[in-house]
């Protein structure tokens, strides 16, 4: 298919790295960006047909199949609305809006119109997330209980981001939207977020937004889902995320210590990775970026959605979704108290009740605990169950 690159920016390259790499049959033919210059230059370095500084163009061009969004949030609203009326497939960097108000105004566009639309929320994409996700789903590691996500750098590229009007926010709506995201996928998309509970604060930096916060998301069935994000961690990009189940746990690192480490005297520079803050001494590349961010097997998801006309892993609901969490998640920084998620509209389950973990050992006991020791022995910690006592017993070694 022949895309429509919105944006010739920091994402947009990695997006058209992506896109064009290893042979791939999904093309940009063409690329806006709001300087004609800064379009052309990208045109140059892809080798794209065309390059301008109209948007409604770019977008309506007869060869144009699918738009991909590579803006700055406060223009999503408007790229959405011009690929909706002109019929076109729409893809949306993450977040999807600035607020859940401004998600569903996308998300009920595309929607009435129509068109297919995919939420390019690439964490969920990586490999290692995929394969965790595919765990889970099948039971690996029984329900999930807890998940903690964090994603921590110095700070983005563009001045755009530092603006809280034009962004929304500051560490929140950038990194705390792949957090929310993943936690959503581990859980469950069907069971409801019910509220949020989130400490921000401005510790380095002199603007108006949160360079650092930490919060907790509480689901419908009991579990919790945890995000840390910074604009104030030295050192490169640190993305990690942990789930934790009743039969079993995972612990991922995706970008920072992952295995491939290169010492570098300082005598030459060049790109190591992203948000990489030295070019000398140890240093922590990344083989293949867009792959172990997530981005191929994002895209493939997307375009064989389209080809499939079917649903992609990642849509606009999606992403109206991790808004509604977002905003209960400013209001808590604010009111210090738990904050209802407000979702208007809601398409998943309606369960309100936890069922509680119930592991039987015989009529009379509950067991709370089985250890081998070093002994040989087996110990067991029981329950009674009907008067609550709880009791320890020992089984030998070979019996």
């Amino acid at each position: 298919m022949k895309i429509a690159m919105l944006g010739a920016g920091f994402i947009a390259r990695f997006y058209a790295t992506a896109l064009h790499a290893q042979r791939r049959k999904d093309r940009i033919h063409l690329v806006y960006s709001r300087s004609q210059q800064t379009a052309e230059q990208f045109a140059r370095d892809y080798q794209l047909s065309h390059a301008t500084d109209d948007m409604e163009a770019a977008i309506n061009h007869p060869d144009t199949e699918v738009v991909v969004i590579a803006l700055p949030n406060h223009l999503h609203a408007k790229a959405v609305e011009l690929a909706a009326q002109s019929g076109k497939h729409v893809l949306c960097t993450k977040p999807l809006g600035r607020t859940a108000k401004e998600a569903k105004i996308m998300l009920d566009c595309v929607e009435k119109a129509g068109v297919f639309a995919g939420y390019l929320e690439d964490l969920c994409y990586t490999p290692k997330m995929l394969k965790s996700i595919e765990a889970v789903a099948n039971g690996a590691i029984g329900k999930v209980l807890w998940t903690k996500s964090r994603e921590a750098h110095p700070g983005p590229h563009s001045d755009w981001f530092w603006n809280k009007e034009l962004s929304g926010g500051g560490a929140i709506i950038d990194l705390a939207c792949h957090c929310v995201e993943i936690g959503r996928n581990l859980i469950g998309k069907q069971i409801r977020p019910v509220e949020v509970m989130c400490w921000s604060d401005t510790q380095v930096h002199p603007i108006d937004a949160e360079d650092h916060a930490i919060g907790l998301v509480k689901y419908a069935n009991g579990a919790i889902s945890q995000f840390e994000v910074s604009w104030t961690f030295r050192g490169g990009m640190d993305l990690r995320d942990e789930v934790m189940g009743t039969e079993g746990s995972i612990w991922l690192n995706s970008f920072l210590r992952t295995g491939f480490e290169m010492y570098v005297a300082g005598n030459k520079q060049g790109y190591v990775a992203e948000k990489a803050e030295q070019q000398a001494g140890w240093l922590f590349p990344v083989g293949d970026e867009a792959h172990e961010l997530g981005y191929p097997h994002m895209f493939s998801d997307m375009f064989d959605a389209i080809e499939e006309n079917r649903a992609p892993m990642e849509t606009f609901y999606d992403g109206y979704v991790v808004n509604a969490i977002l905003d209960a998640a400013f209001l808590s920084a604010l009111s210090k108290k738990w904050e209802p998620v407000l979702l208007d509209d809601w398409r998943g389950e309606d369960v309100t009740v936890t069922d509680k973990a119930s592991n039987s050992y015989n009529e009379q006991y509950d067991l709370v605990k089985k250890e081998i020791l070093p002994t040989g022995v087996t110990k067991l910690i029981l329950k009674d169950k009907n008067s609550g006592v709880i009791i320890q017993k020992e089984i030998p070694a070979n019996s």
